[in-house]
């Protein structure tokens, strides 16, 4: 087998400390125009750049895609991203450092947007609030209303500051976790070939490899993944659909396609 791895709006923070471990879930978006990078580039950008600042440690990055309407001004998918991870120390040291990073990062002519949440202070309407947005479109204001006395950090720069709402969303969809593709885990983006599913969930941040219908398969059976595989969330599980193989084939399955993932997440 071959394989290859490799309205500023600021509530305030409950009291922490430098010791304490919390889970954050961080959501970016409108950081970029037709010209630079997209915002999930951004995404695991910011993440690398925390963990080197050594106060976090990065699980996931996931893209999130929201209504794509005429009405609703975006650079090209209308997608936002959230990175999920591990704070090792001050909350407000990750906010000072992504809200830095996207002043820098971000396109003069976006509207880059930014919520940093502890995964147990994100409620039922900030959920709600993320699964409205994929299908209406929401306002600013509803998104103040959302987060107001919640513990959530949530703030926006240049122009239209309109990215705030996708940001929330983000924050939203990931934690109820049945939402978008991941675009970053544990050697996603390096690994390739032939592999039982067992060796792949030893090697990939995956949490389970299932069929189209959601079937679990046998942790012994092959599997081929390719230059471009994407496991997508369900049920809070980062999984990997996979597609049986013709009879021919050396593996027993592979990771589904790109456009049948890109059609089931956008």
């Amino acid at each position: 087998m071959q394989r290859r791895t490799c309205r500023k709006f600021f509530f305030t923070l409950h009291s922490e400390f430098s010791m304490n471990i919390v889970r954050l879930i961080i959501g970016i978006d409108d950081t970029d125009n037709l010209e630079t990078r997209g915002t999930g580039h951004q995404a695991r950008m910011l993440g690398h750049v925390l963990t080197q600042a050594g106060i976090f440690e990065l699980q996931s990055v996931t893209r999130h895609q929201l209504l794509a309407d005429p009405r609703i001004p975006f650079t090209s998918h209308n997608s936002s991203a959230s990175i999920t991870g591990i704070c090792t120390g001050k909350i407000s040291e990750v906010i000072s450092i992504t809200k830095q990073f996207l002043i820098r990062e971000s396109a003069f002519d976006s509207d880059a947007g930014m919520c940093v949440a502890r995964e147990t202070d994100v409620t039922e309407s900030m959920i709600s609030f993320g699964n409205k947005a994929k299908h209406e479109i929401v306002t600013m204001e509803e998104a103040f209303r959302v987060v107001k006395d919640t513990g959530v950090y949530l703030d926006a720069f240049l122009n239209t500051r309109i990215g705030l709402i996708g940001s929330l969303a983000a924050v939203g969809l990931r934690k109820e976790g049945n939402d978008g593709r991941l675009l970053w885990t544990r050697n996603l983006r390096e690994t390739t070939g032939n592999f039982t599913i067992r060796e792949l969930l030893s090697v990939v941040e995956i949490d389970q490899v299932v069929e189209k219908d959601h079937t679990m398969i046998n942790p012994g059976k092959t599997i081929c993944v390719g230059d471009w595989f994407r496991p997508v969330m369900v049920e809070r599980k980062i999984t990997l659909i996979a597609e049986k193989t013709e009879n021919n084939e050396p593996y027993d399955y592979r990771s589904a396609s790109k456009e049948y993932i890109k059609s089931i997440s956008e």
